[in-house]
């Protein structure tokens, strides 16, 4: 029996949340962790095998993390810390289902003897094969134009023709490529998001629709400002969050407290 609710952020280790979950409990973790010394996060660490090997337990068979991460220069080389951390998630039994690229539109240009740093890792890990994947469809560029190629016709005595009376036409839509481009912090533009690095509300967003359902539950452990429980209720799905930070926890209360699930997005 769970001791724990729904709609709620706990001021915690996501360790101690995790804990009270029974086993095959969250259908969709979408989380982006303090890594390396890329983020001051209150002067907070955490034991980062420990929260995969848990997140394993209470993932749903089907089930999927995600999991935005990026990685440090320290002395001239980067860290790998992001391919370390894969590694170890398919070495206690998730899938890497997808490693995605979060492209930033409006990436700070910094000055040194490598080309710019724009990107981070959207990691996909699913427990078995992903039960649901909702793909994000996207205008196709040439959509309605036709195209014209032979169609081969096999006769009895082995001798074939090409016909040039095979015409395709480009459908409307096409399924989006796993490189998603966004603009860096809060999109919406509140004062509610005082977080240090807030992943857009589109990147989480549209994992939440990717790969669950209304009505699944969505987890994060490293909630931050709130992003992912604001997303997940927008999408008429069920959270949990967990953030160790009492400060950060108040920036949740506050904006996700009042949310218009029918609110016009983007």
């Amino acid at each position: 029996m769970t001791t724990i609710e729904t709609g709620m952020c706990y001021n915690e280790n996501c360790l101690d949340t995790m804990s009270r979950m029974p086993d095959g409990f969250i259908d969709l973790t979408v989380t982006s962790p303090p890594y390396d010394n890329l983020r001051a996060y209150n002067g907070y660490s955490f034991d980062f095998e420990a929260v995969a090997k848990e997140l394993y337990r209470v993932t749903k068979q089907g089930g999927v993390v995600v999991w935005v991460v990026g990685d440090a220069t320290i002395k001239g080389s980067e860290t790998g810390t992001s391919f370390r951390q894969a590694l170890y998630f398919k070495e206690i039994g998730f899938n890497l289902h997808d490693t995605m690229i979060y492209a930033k539109n409006n990436f700070m240009p910094l000055t040194h003897n490598r080309y710019e740093q724009e990107f981070e890792y959207m990691f996909v890990f699913s427990k078995g094969k992903p039960k649901i994947f909702n793909p994000i469809m996207i205008d196709c560029i040439s959509k309605g134009s036709k195209k014209y190629r032979g169609k081969a016709k096999q006769y009895e005595d082995s001798y074939s023709e090409r016909k040039r009376d095979e015409v395709t036409v480009t459908k409307e839509k096409k399924q989006k490529s796993n490189i998603w481009f966004y603009n860096v912090g809060n999109s919406s533009g509140d004062d509610k998001t005082k977080h240090n690095a807030p992943f857009p509300e589109k990147l989480a967003n549209d994992h939440i629709i990717s790969w669950s359902n209304e009505g699944d539950l969505v987890y994060d452990p490293f909630m931050g400002s709130g992003t992912t429980a604001k997303m997940a209720i927008i999408n008429k799905r069920n959270w949990i969050g967990s953030e160790i930070s009492e400060e950060y926890c108040k920036i949740i209360e506050k904006r996700v407290s009042g949310i218009d699930i029918q609110e016009e997005l983007f």
